[in-house]
């Protein structure tokens, strides 16, 4: 009896993931728990295992794809076996909308009735009226007035995917309407260049195969279309919104970091505690010092405000396919070997792509440290809808007169930025400095905490 391979929900916030690859094609023969296909989510990589074992019948979606959370991807079964009703847009499936528990019902309700369904209906092959066009090419296609005709699929069995259409506009002349209306008309060779904006051809460019305002070593160049990645696109709508809904203050200061320093150096003489970092030691202290600041520790929009009884402190994570932001869940309950621990492996998990998406929800403040780059002091970005956000320098000498003599003396830059909106300055600045000051004896902070 043949199967369906549904995309689960991967988290609470999400919606859609991105087919990266697919591990088997069709007519592989694939084992129970064994990878089909690998899919992106907006901040992590995962892998999607076959719940049962048999040939892949048919692939209902090609890598680059997005697709809804509980929507069939692929059928296994038995060879000669139907899955036409598994195709997502060939049936009705209820499990394309409504809410989260409602498409989970609706998801097995759907599996066991085109499961009953199969085990009476006749084995057929697959009709050349079955559609070759996917609903989300067709609806693409109408809208830019591509004629689907001219477009090369390809999908399984050639079928015409979005990307195929988006391809295919960008490799279209670009003509204004006159210039179009003309070179119809009369037959004109259009330049693969235009003088217009973005290098659309226009009426002057019509009879010349190459603009005289555009070098020849630029007609060679053509468009590649470059999908982008789930995860960027998160990431730029984040800092557009960020930028867009938040008033921005950033304080900038540094603490005396010689506390922080020794401190490292005595739990390097600790086996459990020696890979224990400067950065771990700031999440600690931020979490502590927040209690005091519950103004800090909270989400604000421009309708409401939400407050948390808990510190879910963030911090930043830089990975190659971009910077990542787990969250300590109740950080200021954890002591410094567990917060150093989760963080680990947190950080782990970005970095190899693996992090849950539930691991990167319900933030109430950002730590990010750039330290370690040589960066003294910048602007951190609100994480919106959080009001504040740590960013943390380099360690510099920097001279103090002490006693009525100049010292050198080691300080860490410290960064504060906050949403002006609902932070006031006096409240940012005085965080900023008790932070400062319990960072300037943070053996002791953490002493009497053991």
């Amino acid at each position: 009896m043949a199967t369906a391979i549904l995309l689960p929900k991967l988290g609470q916030s999400v919606e859609s993931c991105i087919i990266v690859e697919w591990q088997k094609k069709e007519g592989d023969k694939v084992t129970q728990g064994e990878v089909i296909c690998e899919i992106e989510t907006d901040k992590a990589s995962l892998e999607i295992e076959s719940s049962v074992s048999g040939v892949v019948l048919e692939i209902f979606f090609q890598a680059g794809d997005e697709v809804p959370v509980y929507t069939y991807i692929a059928a296994v079964g038995e060879l000669g076996e139907s899955v036409s009703h598994f195709r997502p847009d060939n049936t009705n499936l209820t499990t394309r909308c409504g809410s989260s528990a409602d498409r989970q019902i609706n998801a097995s309700r759907n599996a066991q009735a085109v499961n009953s369904q199969l085990l009476t209906e006749p084995i057929s092959k697959q009709s050349d009226s079955d559609s070759k066009i996917s609903p989300r090419a067709d609806a693409l296609a109408r809208k830019l007035g591509i004629d689907l005709q001219n477009v090369q699929g390809t999908g399984p069995s050639n079928r015409i995917m979005e990307k195929d259409v988006q391809l295919t506009a960008l490799n279209r002349q670009p003509l204004t309407p006159l210039a179009r209306m003309v070179a119809t008309e009369k037959n004109l060779v259009i330049p693969t260049y235009g003088s217009g904006i973005g290098g659309r051809v226009t009426l002057d460019d019509l009879g010349h195969e190459i603009s005289p305002s555009v070098p020849p070593s630029l007609v060679d160049i053509q468009k590649q279309a470059i999908p982008t990645q789930n995860m960027r696109k998160d990431i730029a709508e984040r800092m557009l919104n960020s930028v867009q809904s938040t008033t921005r203050l950033t304080l900038n200061s540094s603490a005396d970091a010689r506390s922080l320093l020794s401190l490292c150096q005595q739990l390097k003489k600790n086996v459990r505690l020696q890979q224990i970092t400067i950065n771990d030691l700031i999440l600690f202290l931020v979490s502590r010092v927040l209690i005091d600041y519950p103004q800090l520790n909270l989400l604000f929009t421009q309708n409401s405000i939400s407050r948390s009884k808990h510190v879910n402190l963030g911090f930043a994570v830089d990975t190659e396919r971009g910077l990542i932001v787990p969250v300590l869940k109740h950080a200021e309950s954890l002591n410094l070997e567990e917060m150093f621990l989760e963080a680990k492996r947190l950080s782990s998990a970005c970095v190899e792509g693996k992090v849950s998406p539930d691991d990167l929800e319900n933030g109430t403040f950002t730590v990010t440290n750039l330290g370690s780059l040589g960066i003294e002091s910048f602007t951190p970005m609100l994480n919106f809808p959080q009001v504040g956000i740590l960013g943390v320098g380099q360690i510099n000498s920097k001279p103090v007169v002490v006693n009525g003599t100049v010292e050198f003396i080691d300080h860490i830059g410290l960064s504060l930025t906050v949403n002006h909106q609902t932070v006031r300055m006096n409240l940012a600045s005085n965080f900023l400095y008790a932070f400062s000051q319990q960072l300037s004896e943070i053996d002791l902070v953490i002493g009497n905490e053991q």
